[in-house]
């Protein structure tokens, strides 16, 4: 493999023949079916024949759904109508029919085929979903009978080759078997025989554990034809697969699982373009389809290999990577193109590890020279950029952004490799166990997958312990959180610093954190190249330390921003000029007496003496860079809309967010903050030029404008400006014209590229300091987005509640437990803060009116049933029964109602709940007889008898239990009762002279 990778790195970056930076090559004239022509013909049928709506696919990045990675089906744009939170003013909202072709990823999450992809002839982690969609408009009949038009008579598939199942019924859900459908298809003229029954897995389809849901029909095709398949038919046979699936959304499943019938039916149907190419082209496989065959081509021009032949199973390792390369360029291209870019986190880490998959393919299996991956990018955009534009128009960011990616992840490579093969020589390999320790670096340091280690490893003959290198991984996150958190860094005291003083040790030059420029769109960082002068192992300086100790490395140069001004150190590591496979990982950077101090773990031996390369983590410090940036921004804002007074009182950067704390009377009000980023936008708009110069300090602090903090500056200090020049500045110090600050950061060269700004927390930590803490870039778009999408649910509760509000009591407390989860929503996503608070106030007020709503219900049932039970019983002393009640609320109110009509009754009720199985207590008692019949007492005994508990007052008690046997409960309550009620009054007897009177002084006939 190292041979391999020697090569791939060697090779020129970009590959000589077809043009790369425009479209793919001219290649062999599609098929009659081609995908575009299928693709035409699915989507005429529906909108020209049948009246739906084109509608675009969406990104595959969602939009304000954080349930999702990745978009992973073709309704995922419409969930909003199917959960009726569309905003009734937006266009969703008039969607009655819809078709399209939506882009999808299936890697990472719940649906994940990332692993299969290769393995066989028809996974992959990108495809295209063809479907229509019915909404309160059409229902089976019409979906079937438009589906079995389209695939026998549009697209020629031979009717004795299909199979239709549908829903057997489920009886743990209390339903049936889907009659109506089957009774439609055998209409349509499929033979009984080929219509086939299914149970809830196949054939009952769920959104998720509550929401619409219903019975399905899939339609399978059988590719070898001429015989009975039926005995096939979801049973894993490559030759008898589903294409298309019909999803009549006809119920809801409520949050205790029982199924209710939806108002407005709905119907979801999809179709895997991928698949259907491969029946109406005639291939046993989507890979031999016209969607790759240009891309195997080219694939194969690049490659050291024999063509792609199709084969799967042991010896078919060749063509398995013609196919996951085919399939990553593909989902790489258009998940780049959609701003998903491989990162460390969420869809971001499942996209590197897509990317890092495909680049080991390509140079270890297929044996292709670096860049050919990007190469591939035109013909992808040559296949879908018809329907999908965006495709060609960012070609050229895709392919940079994966070439990028993968120089580093090969280099990365090329480094665990002498690492490995460092170890093995150096370590006893007998036993075949490699050190996790080592795993464990390749894994932090060098960004390698866990299943990549293991790998490399198995070609060496050895493995590592999984268990051990996770632990390791575990315990330096929390190792690192500790340190942040107790402030654990080799720290320099003044002796040490004396001594390094006395000893000559030159302070830092740090000048080449300031090293950056910006080439092609792209911040680069140039090389740094140290020697280390001193060591520190916590207690001394010593002149060595030995692999495992922890220690302060103090550098003649440095690359690193260590943690100053409020803004976070860099990451990153380094290595030594003679051994440069092996990392030692910064943990922190920070600065005593004019040295830079690098917290360090050695992995390896170091002295002073040594010369070191240093690798800073790039993604981190532009990060930081863009968010303090940003916060300049941001202060210059506050002042603009605020006024003078504003003064800061404190920040901090880092990569993932920026906080600010300034001097304020108050709250900023909803118009500020909407004021706030809007002048923060216009210079990020504007794009202007961050100019920094280093100034002699009194002349800095006589610009007008400028931003101080309390602390104090060197001579000269450094002033960063905003669009307008520093020396324009000081020519004219008189006039305030831009944001203008003494600040030791680092910051970008240009505003754009902080993309956008929102804040999205601001409180008052005391009387007068305000905090904001806000976020920049794909997380601000992604707070836009969530806001918007959490202001449709606001609409949508609120237009329930004041058109037509629920009259039962279940759809009052549904509500209510809407308003609910919203507003738990509301105060815990990162939205917009200004809408934030709008929200919260709308909220507010909907759970009042939803709550008084439920509780006019709750008393209205109560009194139902309490008439009904008066009409039913006799005047007595004890009165126990069991009723219908939803809740413990409405079961005490019927209790209340009782009591108010018979005031010397002891009343008890049970309430069973069908769905949990629980038996609901309440009870009272009068208030002079509770000496007698303790309501808490009673309550306690009848719910531990049935296995639960209760309690309260002495006269009002209620509880839960969760026995079976209601009428055995019921008698032993009134039992209780009456024996407790019987014994009272013969202790009673026994004491006192019996006087006429209250029921506390003569004899109560309990029989």
């Amino acid at each position: 493999m190292i041979s391999l990778l020697g090569r791939s790195l060697g090779s020129v970056r970009r590959l000589s023949g077809p043009p790369v930076r425009s479209v793919a090559p001219d290649t062999p004239r599609p098929p009659e079916a081609s995908a575009a022509r299928v693709r035409k013909t699915f989507v005429d049928f529906f909108e020209r024949e049948h009246g739906h709506l084109l509608v675009p696919s969406s990104p595959v990045r969602p939009r304000g759904d954080p349930s999702l990675l990745f978009v992973n089906a073709g309704m995922n744009q419409f969930k909003p109508i199917l959960l009726g939170t569309a905003d009734p003013r937006g266009a969703m909202a008039s969607y009655r029919r819809v078709v399209n072709s939506q882009k999808c990823v299936r890697a990472g999450g719940k649906h994940n085929d990332l692993d299969d992809v290769g393995k066989d002839v028809y996974h992959h982690t990108f495809f295209e979903m063809m479907g229509n969609w019915s909404f309160g408009d059409y229902f089976k009949e019409e979906a079937c009978a438009m589906a079995w038009t389209l695939l026998t008579e549009r697209f020629g598939i031979a009717s004795d080759r299909l199979y239709v199942s549908y829903f057997a019924g489920d009886a743990a859900s209390g339903l049936g078997a889907d009659e109506e459908t089957r009774r439609i298809w055998l209409d349509i003229g499929v033979p009984p025989a080929r219509l086939l029954p299914f149970g809830p897995k196949e054939n009952f389809w769920e959104m998720g554990d509550t929401g619409p849901c219903g019975p399905c029909a899939e339609i399978h095709y059988d590719r070898v034809g001429g015989r009975d398949a039926a005995g096939l038919v979801n049973k894993g046979c490559p030759d008898v697969l589903e294409i298309w699936n019909l999803v009549f959304m006809q119920y809801s499943r409520e949050c205790h699982g029982e199924l209710r019938a939806l108002p407005c039916r709905s119907v979801d149907t999809g179709l895997g373009l991928e698949r259907l190419l491969g029946i109406l082209q005639g291939k046993t496989s989507n890979y031999d389809t016209d969607l790759f065959a240009p891309l195997m081509d080219a694939i194969h021009q690049r490659s050291g290999v024999s063509p792609y032949g199709g084969r799967t199973g042991p010896g078919a390792q060749v063509d398995a990577a013609y196919r996951v390369v085919a399939d990553h360029a593909r989902a790489l291209t258009v998940c780049i193109a959609d701003g998903v870019h491989p990162g460390t986190s969420g869809a971001e880490l499942v996209l590197r590890r897509i990317l890092r998959r495909a680049v080991r393919f390509c140079t270890e299996v297929l044996r292709a020279p670096q860049g050919t991956l990007a190469s591939l990018v035109p013909y992808v955009a040559r296949s879908l950029g018809d329907v999908y534009p965006e495709l060609r128009r960012e070609a050229d960011r895709v392919m940079d952004v994966i070439d990028e990616n993968e120089d580093h992840f090969l280099s990365s490579l090329l480094k665990g490799s002498r690492l490995i093969r460092r170890t093995l020589d150096t370590t006893d390999a007998q036993r075949g166990r490699f050190p996790a320790s080592v795993a464990c670096s390749l894994h932090r340091d060098l960004g390698f997958p866990l299943d990549l280690v293991d790998m490399m490893l198995e070609e060496k003959g050895v493995s590592v312990d999984r268990q051990e290198v996770e632990r390791l991984i575990a315990s330096q996150h929390k190792a690192t959180s500790e340190r942040a958190g107790a402030g654990g860094h080799v720290a320099m005291g003044a002796v040490v610093l004396a001594e390094l003083r006395r000893g000559g040790v030159a302070y830092t030059d740090d000048s080449a954190k300031y090293e950056y420029a910006v080439e092609r769109e792209r911040y680069v960082f140039p090389p740094c190249q140290a020697r280390v002068l001193a060591l520190f192992d916590g207690t001394a300086l010593v002149s060595q330390v030995a692999p495992g100790q922890r220690c302060g490395v103090i550098l003649d140069r440095t690359s690193f921003y260590a943690e100053q001004g409020g803004q976070d150190a860099d990451r990153g590591y380094f290595v030594r000029a003679d051994l440069q496979e092996v990392p030692f990982s910064v943990e922190g950077v920070l600065t005593a007496g004019g040295y830079v101090i690098h917290q360090v773990t050695a992995t390896d031996t170091l002295e002073t003496g040594d010369q070191v390369h240093l690798h800073l983590d790039q993604t981190h410090r532009v990060a930081c860079m863009t968010n303090h940036t940003a916060t300049h921004l941001l202060n210059f804002a506050l002042r603009k809309v605020l006024g003078p007074s504003v003064r800061q009182r404190g920040t901090h950067v880092s990569a993932q967010r920026l906080r600010f704390d300034f001097s304020v009377k108050a709250s900023l009000s909803a118009s500020e903050l909407q004021q706030v980023e809007t002048c923060v936008k216009a210079a990020v708009v504007n794009n202007q030029a961050v100019h920094v110069q280093e100034v002699p300090l009194q002349a800095a602090i006589k610009i007008a404008g400028v931003r101080t903090v309390d602390e104090a500056y060197p001579d000269p200090v450094r002033v960063v400006s905003v669009s307008v020049p520093v020396s324009e500045l000081l020519d004219h110090p008189a006039v305030e014209r831009t944001s203008v600050e003494l600040c030791c950061g680092t910051h970008l060269v240009q505003t754009a590229s902080i993309g956008d700004l929102v804040i999205v927390s601001e409180r008052q930590l005391v009387k007068g300091i305000s905090r904001v803490v806000a976020v920049t870039g794909t997380d601000a778009t992604l707070a836009r987005e969530a806001g918007q999408s959490l202001l449709e649910e606001v609409e949508t509760l609120s237009a329930r509640m004041t058109g037509s509000a629920p009259s039962c009591l279940d759809s009052a407390q549904s509500l209510a437990k809407e308003v609910g989860v919203v507003s738990d929503a509301v105060d815990n996503t990162p939205i917009p803060q200004w809408l934030r608070g709008e929200l919260q106030v709308r909220l507010k007020a909907l759970q009042r009116q939803s709550n008084t709503l439920v509780r006019k219900l709750e008393t209205a049932q109560a009194s139902l049933t309490a008439q009904a039970l008066l009409a039913k019983t006799k005047q007595e002393v004890v009165l126990v029964d069991c009723v219908e009640a939803p809740s413990l609320s409405v079961l005490m109110k019927t209790v209340n109602h009782l009591s108010a009509a018979r005031p010397n009754a002891h009343i008890m009720l049970l309430a069973r709940q069908r769905n949990s199985g629980k038996i609901l207590c309440a009870c009272q008692v009068p208030k002079d007889s509770a000496a007698a019949l303790s309501a808490s007492d009673w309550a306690t005994a009848v719910c531990q008898r049935t296995g639960g508990d209760g309690g309260g007052s002495a006269v009002v008690a209620r509880g839960t239990g969760t026995g079976a046997d209601v009428a055995e409960a019921l008698a032993w309550a009134e039992m209780f009762a009456r024996n407790s009620l019987a014994t009272f009054m013969l202790q009673l007897r026994d004491r006192v002279p019996i006087q006429t009177g209250s029921v506390g002084a003569k004899p109560v006939s309990v029989d």
